[in-house]
């Protein structure tokens, strides 16, 4: 109900490839945390800002901001492990326990904050938290010192446990002191609820000192979603263009992912023979790198070449079942060259594995609308709907369908739906 309302209040990133990256990065995580319950719902904010959080319930969102200011995999990783901490050993949920009559005023006043810190008003945002923290009394969102000293130790663990550089966290933290210089008096939000001071940097130090030494690479696919994320803050599309041009000459550690980002920009800036001279040695140097090809496919669907693109994805998801980006961008060109039943029968296949993926309902009702099915548009509208916390549209999408039911079957499974989605309505006080 958290995540719902989160959801449709907060500007939510819609990037199949850079979710698929996050989502595989947490995992890694997750799977050596102290998590015992590891499903979890990973929300990417677009937002220019520092900020992660983690919720109750398992939800980790993490700004768009926060991608493009790491800069390593592992200085990125640090944060989400932290947040990890923070849920493997409850010290929020230990808090609201405490004051069970004040914990929906907790997450009710958590929910609001963070709303507002993703739209850009962070001071509104974090008077909102400290609202709900006031409510509840004794629970905490800005944990005490000694919660966030055993979230930095138990997530410097898991980190150097899932095999990256525990001084990770140390060069985050230096990014975000850096970074809170530039903010003058209002630091990154991330710095509002877990204080940084200068004994806290050099405890990261101290501590990713006391690991074995080993030498580190970063993954070079955090660079290529850097560019992505790097891309998308820029509106212009002529000067994202120029802009990674400019970074792709000067060359040094980045010029890889510069490159990337120019293609990208080229692409948006329908420069398309530009972009495909551009990617042609990429490819020819990784030939099974999934983002270079996904990057060619792109120039293809922008460029018309329909039939090249769903080649080549096809072609891309026999050597990868399942994939989330490849399936979504197979999708996309389906769509793009008429081919809508196609398009229907892949993404109502790959629904039922991401059924909490609220584009890919939208994007499947699209697809329904054009080929003719009207059952299974509503019913896909209801899903998205609902997945969005809507849920008195859900129901009316619902109550469009079922007269539409062709059998019994199809009939009773809609109205347990409506069921399930009427219960979901009373708990977020919508009925």
């Amino acid at each position: 109900a958290w995540l719902m309302s989160f959801r449709r209040q907060a500007p939510i990133v819609d990037d199949a490839l850079l979710q698929s990256y996050t989502e595989n990065l947490v995992y890694r995580l997750v799977e050596t945390s102290q998590l015992m319950e590891r499903r979890l719902e990973i929300v990417l904010v677009d937002n220019q800002t520092i900020n992660a959080f983690a919720v109750p319930g398992g939800i980790v969102g993490i700004h768009t901001g926060l991608i493009a200011k790491a800069q390593n995999e592992a200085q990125f990783s640090s944060v989400i492990a932290h947040e990890l901490a923070h849920l493997s050993q409850r010290h929020f949920s230990r808090g609201i326990e405490a004051q069970k009559k004040s914990s929906a005023a907790t997450m009710a006043g958590l929910l609001g904050g963070l709303v507002m810190i993703a739209a850009g008003a962070p001071d509104a945002g974090m008077g909102a938290i400290m609202g709900g923290q006031a409510a509840a009394q004794d629970s905490q969102l800005s944990y005490s010192r000694a919660h966030e000293q055993e979230a930095d130790r138990v997530g410097m663990q898991n980190l150097a446990a899932s095999g990256m550089d525990p001084g990770g966290a140390a060069g985050m933290f230096t990014v975000m002191q850096r970074e809170s210089r530039n903010y003058g008096a209002r630091p990154p939000e991330f710095l509002l609820t877990h204080p940084l001071t200068e004994k806290r940097i050099a405890d990261a130090s101290n501590r990713a000192a006391q690991y074995p030494k080993r030498i580190y690479t970063d993954n070079a696919e955090f660079q290529l979603m850097r560019a992505r994320v790097e891309l998308s803050f820029i509106d212009d599309s002529e000067k994202a263009v120029q802009h990674f041009e400019n970074k792709r000459k000067k060359g040094g550690r980045y010029a890889v992912a510069a490159q990337y980002g120019w293609v990208l920009a080229l692409t948006r800036n329908g420069q398309f023979d530009e972009a495909k001279k551009l990617i042609k040695p990429m490819r020819s140097y990784a030939p099974h790198n999934l983002v270079y090809a996904l990057a060619e496919a792109n120039i293809e669907i922008e460029s018309g070449s329909y039939d090249k693109a769903i080649t080549r994805l096809q072609y891309a998801l026999d050597f990868s079942p399942g994939s989330h980006p490849i399936t979504m961008y197979l999708a996309e060109a389906y769509y793009r060259a008429g081919y809508f039943g196609d398009a229907e029968k892949l993404l109502k296949a790959h629904s039922r594995v991401k059924r909490m993926d609220a584009h890919l309902w939208y994007m499947l009702a699209e697809v329904q609308g054009k080929t003719g099915n009207i059952l299974g548009l509503h019913q896909s509208r209801a899903e998205y709907f609902y997945l969005n916390g809507a849920m008195n549209q859900a129901l009316q999408q619902l109550e469009l369908a079922l007269p539409k039911a062709k059998d019994n079957v199809t009939y009773e499974r809609i109205q347990n739906r409506m069921v399930y989605f009427k219960n979901v309505a009373r708990a977020l006080g919508q009925l």
